[in-house]
């Protein structure tokens, strides 16, 4: 297990770049599947998309009071999930992470 960690650690660090990022790790995993990276693709996935539906609906407002908390949502659960990939562990993202690896069970 902890073999395919660091196997791995490249892959997870890249999917948290945005969703360009996730396109990048998804070809990078697509030969040999690494579970450890496959976990982390499918949580930047869901964030990376969480992010832009978030950012779609919210610009309509165009209010300071809207706009930052999401910002400052987004921020923490990244710095999470990015931090969680450099360790070395599998822990889904705060309240969200869960979901995302069932909707995304299949990718990665």
């Amino acid at each position: 297990m902890n073999n395919t960690i660091e196997e791995g650690k490249s892959i997870a660090i890249t999917s948290y770049i945005l969703i360009i990022g996730v396109l990048i790790a998804m070809s990078m995993n697509s030969e040999n599947k690494n579970s450890f990276a496959s976990f982390h693709i499918r949580q930047a996935l869901g964030l990376s998309l969480t992010f832009i539906s978030f950012g779609a609906i919210i610009s309509n407002f165009d209010s300071f009071f809207i706009t930052f908390p999401m910002w400052i949502c987004i921020s923490i659960l990244w710095t999470y999930g990015i931090f969680t990939a450099i360790q070395g562990q599998m822990k889904p993202i705060p309240l969200v992470g869960n979901v995302f690896q069932k909707w995304f069970k299949s990718i990665g």
